[in-house]
């Protein structure tokens, strides 16, 4: 009977054990969603729109008439 109440105590130790872990990684996780909201994230750099040239025209310039 010794070895079935030994083998509950460890089942026990080990699930309170867990049990203790999982708070610890809750108390992490919400710890990082306060850091990460808090934090000013920086933004992106604006890409920049490539500008169309004016299109050449064939067309001569008018000369004007000299007096």
């Amino acid at each position: 009977m010794s070895v079935n109440v030994n083998s509950q105590s460890f089942k026990e130790d080990v699930i309170a054990e867990i049990k203790r872990i999982q708070d610890e990684l809750n108390e992490l996780k919400t710890l990082k969603k306060n850091i990460t909201k808090n934090s000013t994230k920086r933004k992106p750099a604006r890409k920049t729109v490539k500008r169309k040239t004016a299109a050449k025209t064939s067309k001569s310039k008018r000369k004007t008439r000299r007096r």
